[in-house]
């Protein structure tokens, strides 16, 4: 069984590390030295300043990318081998913090979190960078109609084909995070069929949705006040984010 590595000397580094492998339940072997490498190791995630110290091939340092859940899907990517797939399905939970799935030839590659809707299109271009296939599908929810319509029409100018489908029975169990559930319902998402898009989506909120945002606010404000119609409009049209719009009232 082929196993990733980890060896750094680097604290801060290795804690990062450790808490997004147990975090994915992806395994590993911690290493004190580089002397004598089992041979079940095949990537080691390491630190930029100690790469050189390593005899290895596949070697990737964690703090040369943007975070460490990259470094750690090209250091899955390493460890699988696979230079390109026949099939490629992104499935997205949309939401505030939408998850993300990624599935390549029935292989489940990653499952993460982006901080906001705005972030999935850069995501989504790091994804079809990393893993280069013959044919890509994005499948997103059907809930969260604004957000989702918000996303969707960010992401229609890269060309890949979209398809909504029905996300009903895709929830995962309330006894985890919501971002694991997210990003676990993206998982489903992305293996299930659904309407392809053939244009931007209209965003026209509803009373019913402004009305939701404003609950929202009251709920992050403690109940001292929520934000008016004009900036919920604002913050589900994606313009401002909804803390952005709570500081703005507040002035």
């Amino acid at each position: 069984m082929k196993v990733l590595g980890i060896y750094t000397k680097n604290f801060s580094l290795y804690y990062d590390l450790i808490k997004v492998l147990k975090k994915r339940n992806i395994s590993y072997v911690s290493l004190n030295s580089v002397n004598k490498i089992p041979s079940k190791i095949k990537v080691i995630i390491t630190s930029n300043n100690e790469i050189h110290d390593i005899n290895l091939s596949k070697v990737i340092a964690a703090d040369a990318y943007e975070n460490i859940d990259h470094a750690v899907d090209l250091a899955l990517q390493m460890l699988i081998g696979k230079d390109l797939y026949s099939k490629l399905f992104i499935g997205i939970d949309p939401g505030d913090k939408p998850g993300i799935a990624v599935i390549g030839d029935d292989i489940l590659l990653q499952k993460t979190n982006v901080d906001a809707p705005e972030k999935i299109i850069n995501a989504v271009k790091r994804i079809i960078k990393e893993y280069p296939s013959n044919d890509a599908l994005i499948r997103i929810g059907h809930g969260s109609i604004i957000t989702r319509n918000r996303i969707i029409n960010s992401l229609i100018p890269l060309n890949i084909p979209i398809e909504i489908v029905d996300e009903t029975k895709t929830s995962s169990s309330k006894q985890i995070s919501r971002n694991q559930r997210d990003s676990e319902s993206a998982a489903a998402i992305a293996l299930l069929t659904g309407g392809k898009i053939q244009k931007k989506l209209p965003l026209e909120p509803t009373k019913g949705d402004i009305r939701n945002i404003q609950e929202r606010s009251r709920k992050l404000t403690n109940g001292k006040f929520s934000i008016s119609e004009k900036k919920a409009l604002e913050v589900l049209k994606g313009n401002i984010s909804l803390i952005e719009a709570i500081e703005s009232e507040k002035k």
